[in-house]
């Protein structure tokens, strides 16, 4: 049993070898040996029997085909000699072929050489055309360098190095072109910003003619409106300026409603900024920057650059407040740089921006209003500085037109105004002066009707009682009244120039004139009318007919107020309207001309009391008044006479110039008693003698005879002889030497010496006492005398007693 299991496994095995691959045998050569014992040895027999049954079929198989292998055999040796036969003819055809196949080889090889040539030179061509468009490009750009259009020449570089050399960036001449593109950029930025500063430094020099320009075409175009206004009664609200050379629709069909304007108008040629100023520059580089990616630099270097020139035009020379030129030549620069400003805001995209425009307009208007300021305060002439009003109007109309505020320049001329008159003051003050110093300070003598209309025509005066008269006759006031009346009605039309082209309202206006006139009046009039008061040379009569000179100007006051109603509209009656000033002005003028005549007549007197040549120890008097007395009464009498006698055609000036000359007199009677009480009781006169006492008393009866004999009428009776009435008692007591008397009544109500003072009488009885004592030492003594000294002696306890009760009680 096991027997027969070993064989059919050895079948099996193979089986295998003869179906399986060679090459993987190995495993099932394996299995015979794994096997039973002596299993290799049964396989072995095994296999040598298969071995001997396959060679019995491979001998049965040979057997079988071994005729027909004959039979083959016998036909191919038969083929043999055909095959010799075909083998030669094929070796002859090839050798043939061989032959002529020589030629055909050379030319395939000229063929294959010229197609590959072929293909060379369209490979070529081909990156020539590629290539050709850069170089193209590249030779555009040297000629757009060349032609100066560098904008041109950057949009090129640009298409260059983003289309074309990316195409053809593996040649060497590309690469040599792509680095020189950065330094074409430079050489492009460098160019253009060359041309800028060539244009900064035009437009720096331009301005003050670009603005000349502005500011005149503002003024004809105002000019203009102006008299449009008055032709079509129509108003407009804002001026338009055509500086840009574009005017409006309306504007244009009004100019052909007004042929006679137009006319006037288009004399001169309208220059744009852009006739003036070529802003190519500008465009270009802002243009180039703006494609380079920069900028934002060239906005900060064109307004830094722009800020320097600002700087510069705002600073004005140093002697600008000499001339009028010199203030319009500031102007005009300052508006030549902000009409440029205006322009590039406009006609360009953010290179300056509305709000830099107005930082810098803010700036430049606080320098502005600080340089005029100081520039103005030194100018003199009012002329001048009118002029310089209606160049700030002009200036500020002319910014106004391109949308700057200037609230600020118009506040400025208010300050502007007030120089204006300070200098006007200044000017009429020397007028004034010139006519003071010219006026011969006597009433105007009128021959006829012609030379009175001619007065009355400069003047306002009314005297019916003096119309009344006949010719010739004297007007009351001297001739700087109607003089002084013009030049007040010339200053008040010098002050109204200012208020021209302000758009100030007619009270606005009215009451700066009633201010200014004000200002005339309060100040510069009234001090020069103080002044001439005051100066040496003005005598008596002249400060009477100034006093009737103040008298008629003050009367003449409501009609300079009527005078600017007229100007202005505007009715005194106003709430709000100032009053002028006049009235209290002239007063004053009086009141101190009054009070000269005072000063002045006992200046007078002091100068006669100067003269007196008194010999205070004489023992009997001269028997008449001293001389130098008599030359004073008689110049109070002549003076005195020279008051009674102005004209007093008014019956206001008669009563004006006797209450003068009944004041004057009192003062001069009350000065007179002063002065000779004070020349007795000199404490430099240490005697005087009885003598001496009479003498005096001659001269004092001599004064008040002159003052009883009435030298200037209306004085009520023994009024002025009050004034020397001290001076009386104080004599009469030592005269009569009624001493028991005095001393009796003193301090009586109605004593007959009330108004003899103790201490006056002590100072004058001591040096009487001195007197009498050195006379005693070389006379004989007398029992009177001593008597009389005695007498003294008591009086001179007694009054010192009263003296010291009065100090004491005080």
């Amino acid at each position: 049993m096991a027997e027969g299991e070993s064989v059919t496994e050895h079948e099996r095995i193979l089986q295998e070898i003869e179906s399986t691959d060679t090459a993987c045998v190995g495993p099932t050569l394996r299995s015979v040996y794994d096997d039973q014992p002596n299993a290799h040895q049964r396989f072995m027999e095994k296999l040598d029997t298969r071995i001997r049954n396959h060679d019995r079929e491979i001998e049965k198989m040979c057997n079988f085909h071994h005729q027909g292998f004959v039979d083959a055999i016998n036909e191919l040796l038969k083929v043999r000699a055909d095959a010799e036969k075909l083998k030669v003819q094929v070796t002859d055809t090839n050798r043939g072929f061989q032959e002529a196949g020589k030629e055909v080889i050379a030319k395939t090889e000229d063929i294959i050489r010229c197609r590959i040539q072929q293909r060379n030179i369209a490979t070529v061509v081909d990156r020539l055309q590629l290539c050709l468009p850069a170089l193209e490009m590249y030779s555009k750009l040297k000629e757009q360098m060349s032609g100066k259009r560098y904008y041109s020449a950057l949009k090129t570089m640009n298409q260059l190095e983003h289309v074309y050399l990316p195409k053809v960036s593996q040649y060497r001449f590309c690469q040599i072109m792509a680095e020189n593109l950065p330094k074409l950029r430079e050489e492009i930025k460098d160019i253009s910003m060359s041309g800028l500063k060539d244009f900064l430094e035009s437009i720096r020099k331009h301005s003050d003619k670009i603005g000349e320009t502005a500011m005149k075409q503002a003024q004809q175009q105002k000019t203009f409106h102006a008299a449009l206004h008055r032709q079509t009664n129509v108003s407009y609200r804002k001026p338009m300026y055509i500086i840009n050379g574009h005017g409006s629709e309306d504007e244009n069909e009004l100019k052909s409603k007004s042929p006679m304007l137009e006319d006037e108008e288009t004399e001169e040629e309208v220059l744009s900024v852009q006739d003036l100023v070529d802003f190519t520059p500008v465009y270009r580089c802002l243009h180039i920057y703006s494609v380079l990616g920069d900028k934002e630099v060239f906005e900060n270097y064109y307004r830094k650059q722009r800020k320097k020139q600002a700087r510069l035009v705002l600073q004005p020379q140093a002697n600008m407040h000499e001339t009028v030129e010199g203030y319009r030549r500031y102007f005009s620069q300052i508006v030549g740089f902000f009409v440029v400003e205006d322009h590039i805001l406009h006609v360009t995209q953010g290179l300056v921006t509305g709000t830099y425009t107005t930082e810098l307009w803010t700036m430049a208007q606080s320098k502005i209003i600080a340089a005029l300021r100081t520039h103005s305060s030194y100018c003199t002439d009012p002329d001048l500085v009118l002029e310089l009003k209606n160049l700030i109007v002009v200036f500020a109309d002319t910014l106004q037109g391109y949308g700057f505020p200037v609230n600020r320049l118009f506040d400025l001329l208010y300050e502007v105004r007030d120089k204006y008159n300070e200098t006007l003051l200044k000017k009429w003050a020397g007028v004034f002066r010139d006519i003071f110093e010219a006026d011969n300070y006597s009433p105007i003598p009128v021959a006829n009707e012609e030379e009175y209309r001619a007065v009355v025509s400069k003047f306002p005066f009314q005297d019916p009682e003096g119309d009344k008269l006949s010719f010739p006759k004297k007007l009351p006031m001297s001739q700087s009244v109607p003089q002084i009346y013009m030049q007040v009605k010339e200053f008040i039309y010098a002050s109204l120039k200012f208020s021209e082209s302000l758009h100030r309202s007619s009270t606005e206006i009215d009451d700066m004139l009633r201010k200014s006139t004000n200002l005339l009046l309060t100040r510069t009039l009234n001090s020069g009318l103080q002044n001439l008061i005051k100066k040496p040379h003005i005598g008596l009569t002249e400060l009477v007919q100034i006093i009737i000179n103040t008298t008629h100007l003050e009367q003449a006051c409501k009609y300079l107020e009527d005078f600017i109603t007229n100007i202005t509209n505007i009715s005194p009656e106003t709430v709000h309207t100032t009053r002028l000033y006049g009235l209290s002005t002239f007063k004053d003028a009086r009141h101190a001309a009054e009070e000269e005549i005072y000063t002045k007549l006992n200046q007078k007197i002091d100068e006669f009391i100067q003269l007196a040549d008194y010999d205070w120890t004489m023992a009997e008097p001269d028997g008449r008044a001293s001389g130098y007395l008599m030359d004073l009464i008689n110049f109070l009498r002549s003076t005195f006479q020279v008051f009674t006698n102005l004209p007093s055609n008014n019956n206001d000036h008669g009563a004006m110039s006797g209450k003068v000359a009944q004041t004057a007199c009192m003062s001069a009677c009350k000065h007179l008693s002063t002065s000779l009480t004070q020349m007795l009781l000199d404490s430099e006169l240490k005697q005087i003698s009885m003598g001496a006492v009479q003498q005096f008393n001659l001269d004092v009866i001599q004064c008040e005879l002159f003052a009883s004999s009435d030298p200037v009428p209306g004085f009520q009776e023994d009024t002025l002889q009050l004034a020397f009435l001290d001076l009386r008692q104080l004599l009469d007591l030592f005269m009569i030497w009624d001493w028991s008397t005095y001393l009796a009544d003193y301090g009586q109500p109605n004593s007959k010496y009330l108004r003899v003072n103790p201490s006056t009488a002590l100072i004058l009885l001591e040096k009487m006492k001195d007197v009498n004592k050195k006379n005693n030492i070389f006379a004989q003594f007398k029992k009177n005398d001593r008597d009389r000294q005695k007498l003294i002696d008591t009086v001179v306890k007694q009054l010192r007693s009263l003296v010291n009760g009065m100090s004491q009680h005080s």
